[in-house]
């Protein structure tokens, strides 16, 4: 059987429209990311010309940084005692370059008071900030979505191909009942 050339063509064109385009480093793409899910845990900041202290709560511990104001240097070793809402307690350190302080219960959604009485070395400072707790709000999960243009050169490749054949079959089935009508 003799193709013309039109078919060929088309053959070739759906083949290509059926395998997705790769692109380069940096330019494929990929699936969306999904949204970031959850609440960013609360903090404070107490900041003074020598230091800088952030404090992170996470339930009933508190995870305290201690910086050089000046170049954002961490300070180690330092006696860190901290009075939040007129309780008093003492920073343990923790690993390198962090303190802890647990707290005797989880505190209550909103603004408490916080004072930090900072000892390193020769310098003694008083920093204050404050802590502000919200409730926790209702967050839906992020849901990964997949871009439609994924699956677009799939489907028109995939449309492609079912013309194509659907042309060959009638082509085909002509070409038998013009036989089959010069032999009668």
């Amino acid at each position: 059987m003799n193709f013309p050339k039109l078919p060929a063509a088309l053959l070739a064109a759906a083949t290509l429209l059926a395998v997705p385009a790769w692109g380069g480093e940096g330019h494929d793409h990929g699936d969306a990311a999904p949204a970031a899910v959850g609440q960013a845990l609360p903090r404070f900041s107490a900041v003074s010309e020598t230091f800088e202290l952030v404090g992170v709560l996470s339930g009933k511990q508190i995870i305290l940084y201690l910086d050089r104001f000046a170049d954002n240097s961490p300070v180690r070793g330092a006696q860190i005692e901290l009075e939040i809402g007129g309780a008093k307690f003492k920073a343990e350190k923790q690993g390198e370059d962090e303190y802890e302080v647990v707290l005797a219960d989880e505190p209550k959604p909103g603004v408490l008071p916080v004072a930090a009485t900072v000892i390193a070395g020769n310098e003694t400072d008083l920093l204050a900030g404050e802590l502000d707790i919200h409730e926790e709000a209702h967050i839906e999960e992020a849901v990964p979505t997949v871009a439609w243009t994924n699956y677009a050169g799939w489907a028109a490749g995939g449309v492609a191909i079912l013309a194509l054949l659907l042309w060959a079959g009638r082509r085909l089935m002509g070409a038998r009942s013009v036989r089959a009508g010069s032999a009668a």
